[in-house]
């Protein structure tokens, strides 16, 4: 995982919009059992990657499978995976993960040979496994992120009717965390 994070030591006293109940929630694992999604939106820096390797450590910590992703390169792989036979043994694996985080979804418009990917990602796991999903991106801008017509309401509903929509709001925890440059050191 890119974070070594833990839900013990998330920082509910900074204004993000984190509802202490809904963590209180998806802390106790339940979620997962009951093959829920969990979708973390809001701007950049506000800690939504974090808090998906907390609860993916949790998750670990509770006897679960876990795969972290970063979707843009995830796309890449599957489809390098397309051209020499992997593929459907890539998806296979994705789907035997407990609770597969896919970080930084909406970063780039897909390309058409990584458009029915997500959709087969989350049509296999459909009710039968947890993902945890970041995102930048609104969900009412998700059909221009993945760039086809049809295939955003198939992903979209496989994805939110059973799923946790924290939207996390407020300053960047990086700019809050930086201590000013001093350019002129005195000597």
């Amino acid at each position: 995982m890119r974070q070594a994070a833990s839900v013990e030591d998330l920082d509910l006293r900074t204004p993000r919009g984190i509802d202490r109940a809904v963590m209180a929630h998806l802390n106790d694992g339940g979620w997962s059992d009951r093959h829920k999604n969990l979708m973390i939106t809001g701007q950049t820096g506000l800690g939504k990657s974090w808090i998906a390797c907390a609860l993916g450590h949790k998750a670990c910590r509770d006897g679960r499978s876990l795969a972290c992703h970063r979707v843009r390169r995830l796309f890449e792989a599957l489809v390098l995976a397309r051209g020499d036979g992997r593929h459907a043994r890539m998806l296979k694996a994705i789907t035997r993960i407990d609770v597969p985080i896919l970080d930084d979804w909406g970063l780039a418009v897909l390309t058409p040979s990584e458009r029915r990917d997500p959709l087969e990602i989350l049509e296999n796991r459909h009710g039968r496994g947890s993902t945890i999903v970041t995102s930048q991106l609104p969900v009412e801008h998700w059909h221009e992120a993945i760039g086809d017509p049809t295939l955003p309401d198939a992903i979209l509903d496989r994805l939110i009717h059973n799923a946790h929509r924290p939207r996390l709001s407020g300053e960047s925890m990086r700019r809050r965390a930086a201590k000013p440059l001093d350019l002129n050191p005195q000597t």
